[in-house]
């Protein structure tokens, strides 16, 4: 029997949408319908953006104050069997089209009783805004049942290049010792086999084995070194996103001026005191794993 699939996504460059379509292929080609639902700011988003307005939108989507986004029209989407969240992670965080449609009255009501799968693609942390948009779905009542993430697969300081020259100069394609930015056509590829293991849950209703079976497939990839990293980045951007707030009301001059503090310090960081930070992770690693096996 047909299932319905509704797919709510935001993109700026495509990569969401192009994940999504991977994951839902198998499910229109066993005959299921596939309803796509873009979630539209209503001031849209530049892309290629300046540094200025990639900045901008940080203080907002880690403190979940959400930006105006158009009226999603959900008459289609009725009776749906499967919701999928194809989301992005802005700073550590859900990005502001999230928080507004996890705000949202109506999406509330409409995510009540239902089966919901996120799917995210990122650069390489993800965790954090997983464990936002998993509260949003326990506040609505909605089933998670299965998550994904696509991550970009080269080295951390690598990525981080990558994904600014992609986001500020729309340059995705790989140059001169830079490789491509963002997901990798492979991994884009290899989603389909995501969508064959939904499309057997749609078959069984099986919902409760999802997770277990995507993450045998690789559909969940977590470093402990990573993890590490963004815990503790998540905590002080949280430090940062309210003193912005607190000292400055957007487009006041004096945000402009913590933007950019914020902007220097987030390179000194990535540059300069993360890289000390995995060398104290890694030698502290072995001593924190056996505590833990220990309890």
């Amino acid at each position: 029997m047909a299932k319905k699939i509704v797919v709510f996504y935001y993109t700026q460059t495509g990569q969401t949408l192009q994940i999504a379509q991977s994951v839902c292929r198998p499910l229109a080609e066993a005959g299921h319908t596939v309803i796509y639902k873009e979630i539209i700011p209503g001031r849209p988003l530049p892309y290629p953006c300046s540094g200025k307005s990639f900045f901008q939108v940080f203080p907002e989507s880690r403190e979940a104050i959400p930006c105006e986004i158009k009226p999603i029209d959900l008459s289609d989407a009725a009776g749906a069997d499967l919701v999928i969240i194809a989301y992005q992670v802005w700073f550590l965080s859900p990005s502001t089209p999230f928080h507004a449609f996890f705000q949202n009255t109506a999406i509330q009501q409409y995510l009540h009783g239902k089966n919901c799968l996120t799917l995210t693609g990122c650069r390489n942390m993800w965790v954090m805004a997983q464990t936002k948009v998993r509260a949003y779905l326990r506040d609505a009542a909605g089933k998670w049942t299965g998550h994904i993430v696509l991550q970009d697969r080269h080295p951390n300081l690598v990525s981080v290049i990558t994904i600014v020259r992609w986001l500020l100069y729309g340059k995705k394609e790989r140059s001169g010792l830079l490789p491509a930015a963002g997901i990798s056509a492979a991994d884009l590829s290899h989603a389909a086999v995501f969508g064959q293991i939904i499309a057997g849950t749609l078959h069984s209703g099986q919902w409760n084995c999802l997770q277990e079976q995507l993450e045998k497939a690789g559909a969940v990839r977590c470093k402990p070194s990573i993890l590490f990293m963004e815990k503790a980045g998540h905590r002080i951007f949280g430090l940062w996103a309210k003193f912005i707030l607190r000292k400055s009301k957007r487009p006041a001059a004096h945000r402009e001026f913590l933007l950019r503090l914020f902007k220097y310090y987030l390179f000194v960081v990535l540059y300069f005191i993360a890289p000390i930070g995995l060398i104290f992770f890694y030698l502290a690693y072995p001593f924190l794993r056996r505590q833990n096996n220990s309890k």
